[in-house]
């Protein structure tokens, strides 16, 4: 029995190099043959089989000529990828998000849609969001273009296989998702994958954001819950069984409020935006279950724009709170930048003063060259962007679509 490293077949080498090429020109574009020649290292015979090539799938396309350069104009290349399109669904206690994406980054489709998350029970739950993807699907064939992928992001723990292992703020347990969405889209001929909501909106941050190509970066989503995702020295963080980022649930007050997860105390007790919604709204208490948060959310920004000091006060107290969870990141992570997104971003004028002084009060390294704290220029759909944006990854590693 042969061991030891395996030589690669060719069909494995041009893959490697159609990859290779794909991603020189999503980052440089437009660019020419003898550019991308001379960037990666292939000769110039390979590098124009390997654009032909391309070009036949529909990923690269000619983009006439260029004048400034020494000898003949070149024919200039950027992305196309028109005929594909990637989807992501972002999943959250009060609505839910579709995104589609073509292979050049364009969005062909952006929805969001009201979701009882918080009264539904899992199978009801999970069904509104098989449904979504289904229309989503539906939507991208009528525009004669291919799925390539749609990944769902919860926000809880999930398992490598799709199945929610806990989603407190959702009252999930081991609730097979992938398998449901799979079965609702009759076993689509794609991909379908379930990670983490906070896993994905950083790497949209990562692509599409005020940071993109960051290679220490953080995002905390501004929902229900509070999660980390993380980009560290250019690579997502996963931890040991795709569970990291847990931040909503470092204790900030043993005495404190109650939270889902059945402890007391945790930052997205202290810090979530239903949090925010009972200190700076008490009157909403009685109102029942919140099943939009966007009103409530509104009302907040408007009594702090109107300097009330109720408003004012709580922002301030959840910003010391929020602060000091940014603080443990930044020390143990030592980011470039901490993105606040979801539900913080219309609430960052007040947020982020009290945030950005208790990071100082309490890090450890000196201030210059330490974390910035943010406010995402993206919108809801952070994390369904981001979903959609990892099939993208697949393709740019290698994995190329033939018509």
């Amino acid at each position: 029995m042969q061991r030891g490293p395996q030589p690669a077949d060719f069909a494995d080498v041009r893959a490697t190099n159609l990859a290779v090429v794909l991603r020189y020109v999503r980052g440089h574009a437009p660019c020419s043959r003898a550019e991308i020649a001379a960037a990666t290292g292939l000769n110039k015979a390979t590098v124009s089989s390997l654009v032909a090539d391309l070009i036949e799938r529909r990923l690269l396309r000619e983009t006439g000529l260029t004048e400034h350069r020494i000898g003949r104009p070149a024919t200039m290349l950027v992305l196309d990828g028109s005929p594909y399109a990637a989807i992501g669904i972002e999943v959250n206690a009060d609505y839910l998000t579709a995104v589609a994406i073509d292979l050049a980054g364009q969005q062909v489709l952006s929805w969001r849609r009201s979701f009882a998350g918080l009264a539904s029970s899992p199978a009801q739950a999970a069904t509104a969001i098989a449904a979504l993807g289904r229309r989503a699907v539906n939507r991208v064939l009528k525009e004669d273009r291919r799925v390539l992928g749609l990944t769902v992001g919860v926000p809880g723990l999930v398992s490598p296989d799709g199945v929610v292992i806990m989603a407190p703020n959702l009252g999930w347990r081991d609730v097979n998702l992938r398998d449901i969405v799979n079965r609702a889209l009759g076993e689509p001929g794609f991909p379908v994958a379930v990670d983490n909501d906070a896993n994905l909106a950083v790497l949209a941050e990562s692509r599409y954001g005020a940071f993109a190509g960051s290679q220490n970066l953080i995002y905390l989503t501004g929902e229900v819950g509070i999660g980390a995702g993380i980009i560290s020295d250019g690579r997502p963080l996963r931890g040991h069984r795709g569970f990291p980022g847990e931040i909503g649930h470092i204790t900030i007050d043993p005495q404190g409020p109650p939270c889902a997860c059945g402890r007391r105390g945790c930052l997205e007790a202290i810090a979530g935006i239903t949090a925010i919604i009972a200190r700076v709204l008490p009157e909403v208490a009685g109102d029942g279950d919140i099943t939009d948060l966007q009103p409530e959310v509104d009302e907040v920004v408007r009594r702090a724009r109107s300097n009330d000091p109720a408003a004012l006060h709580a922002l301030e107290e959840v910003g010391r709170a929020l602060g000091q969870g940014v603080s443990i990141l930044a020390n143990l992570l030592d980011p470039e930048v901490v993105v606040l997104g979801g539900y913080f971003v219309p609430l960052a004028p007040w947020l982020l003063p009290p945030v950005e002084a208790e990071l100082r009060a309490r890090r450890i390294g000196p201030e210059e060259g330490g974390a910035q704290v943010v406010a995402s220029i993206l919108d809801h759909g952070a994390a369904a962007t981001g979903g959609a944006a990892t099939v993208l990854d697949h393709v740019d590693a290698g994995r190329l679509p033939r018509l």
